[in-house]
């Protein structure tokens, strides 16, 4: 059986996470999803919008998930030789060094293929993108409501 390991913050679900999920779980049996932590999202992106909790119970709702587990805090790689996954998939927006990933996990012991998966390209496909449409709307319905 080959275990896929996958992760993200999926702050606002959109269908590039979905996507994302689905492209991951073709490459293997087995899907394990990773869901940053709050204090994660906080020190690497912004504050979360959504609770860590919520947001475990979301990714492990879908349907190419075969499991879902919250990140830990500290060493990234702990979360992976945890899950001692044959494959770990990655987004074509994270910034993350799939060498030094590569060479840090051969230090541990373990071999594991990381795959880069291709970008998915759709109109609401990353939280931002959300978010700004939102600001948006809601600047017009404002701007309406003034001229009345």
């Amino acid at each position: 059986m080959t275990r896929v390991m996958a992760s993200g913050v999926f702050d606002i679900l959109h269908s590039g996470h979905l996507h994302y999920l689905e492209e991951a779980k073709k490459l293997g049996d087995e899907l394990v999803v990773v869901v940053a932590t709050d204090s994660t999202v906080r020190r690497k992106k912004h504050e979360p919008i959504t609770p860590e909790r919520m947001r475990l119970e979301l990714i492990q709702s879908l349907k190419p998930v075969d499991r879902a587990v919250l990140g830990r805090e500290g060493d990234m790689l702990d979360i992976v030789l945890e899950i001692r996954p044959d494959i770990i998939a990655i987004g074509y927006d994270q910034r993350l060094d799939v060498e030094k990933i590569k060479s840090d996990l051969a230090k541990r012991g373990l071999n594991v293929d990381i795959v880069r998966l291709g970008e998915y390209s759709d109109d609401l496909n990353g939280t931002r993108k959300i978010i700004a449409r939102i600001i948006d709307w809601h600047s017009k319905q404002t701007d309406k409501e003034g001229k009345k």
